[in-house]
């Protein structure tokens, strides 16, 4: 008999773990779950960090709704005829609607913040400083991205219940015992690729302060490491985004690789060398950056059109 009792325990328990409803994710919980996917999808996409925390929270129920359990999807972002990720079907608005289903988290937060970058109908909110939470709560309400009456309401008050504004500056400034932080950063709109940009043309001469250098021309620089972004590297600098992007001929969504030249004030144009001799894959762009020339001056220098490409051995006039 007592065999036979053990014998069914052993096929009843797994049966009992299956009706046994998951585990509750609390809110604190979600934040320090997903805090850094947040601050990397910022860094990538410009949306703030308390935003992006703040809207899972909402949507995803704490990440404890089904679509967020099961196709780790945290914010209801349906199909849509551009999809072709895998889909997860559920009741919603209609019966057995199609909603995007990811791998990761991180691939939700990161589909999010494309997801608003890439609709005229919410551009207006990367005009918008990145730490002006308040702003983007109540933009997001009139871009009609929630039907509800109090939603910028809603966001606000998890961001301050929760302090989240603080992961708006990467996180560097916890704590922070009440107040939000200063604006850093307002974040533009169009976006383009560059190749790898060449080295500086100089080496350091003077260290500012930690981490930046001043070439020949007494221009400040830093070097981009592995994870940064013009993002990131406006926020370390105390300098607005369209500030670092202005100085170096660029767009937001421009790629920065490791090893690459980040001017922090406008090049100065007083190149040492004459003539630049290009070698195979190198851009005008790269040139201007490792001369410390403005683009459209070297452009015009060499009496040609932006987008221009160069051939290996080309002689370029610096000045």
């Amino acid at each position: 008999m007592k065999k036979t009792i053990s014998i069914l325990t052993l096929f009843l328990l797994p049966l009992l773990a299956l009706t046994q409803p998951p585990k509750r994710i609390s809110t604190p919980e979600y934040i320090s779950l997903y805090k850094e996917d947040a601050i990397k999808d910022m860094k990538k996409m410009g949306v703030p960090a308390s935003i992006t925390l703040a809207q899972g929270i909402l949507e995803s129920e704490s990440g404890n709704s089904v679509l967020a359990r099961e196709a780790k999807n945290h914010f209801g972002i349906k199909c849509h005829k551009e999809w072709t990720g895998e889909t997860f079907h559920k009741d919603d608005d209609a019966k057995d609607e199609c909603f995007r289903k990811y791998r990761t988290v991180l691939e939700s937060f990161d589909d999010h913040g494309r997801f608003l970058r890439e609709r005229s109908r919410y551009a207006f909110l990367f005009d918008y400083t990145i730490t002006d939470y308040k702003s983007w709560a109540h933009g997001l309400k009139k871009a009609g991205y929630a039907t509800n009456p109090r939603y910028a309401e809603l966001l606000i008050k998890l961001i301050e219940t929760h302090e989240l504004y603080n992961y708006d500056t990467g996180g560097k400034n916890m704590p922070i015992s009440q107040g939000s932080p200063p604006p850093v950063a307002s974040a533009q709109g169009k976006t383009h690729e560059h190749p790898k940009q060449g080295k500086p043309a100089q080496k350091p001469e003077k260290a500012v302060k930690a981490g930046v250098m001043v070439n020949a021309q007494q221009v400040p620089y830093v070097i981009a490491g592995k994870d940064d972004s013009w993002f990131s590297i406006a926020v370390s600098q105390d300098l607005r985004l369209w500030q670092v992007l202005k100085y170096n001929d660029a767009r937001q969504n421009d790629i920065i690789e490791s090893g690459s030249i980040v001017y922090l004030k406008p090049k100065r144009g007083r190149p040492s060398k004459d003539f630049h001799i290009a070698t195979e894959g190198e851009t005008l762009w790269e040139i201007s950056q490792q001369h410390c020339v403005r683009l459209k001056k070297l452009i015009k220098l060499n009496g040609m059109e932006s987008g221009v490409t160069i051939s290996a051995g080309q002689k370029i006039k610096l000045r």
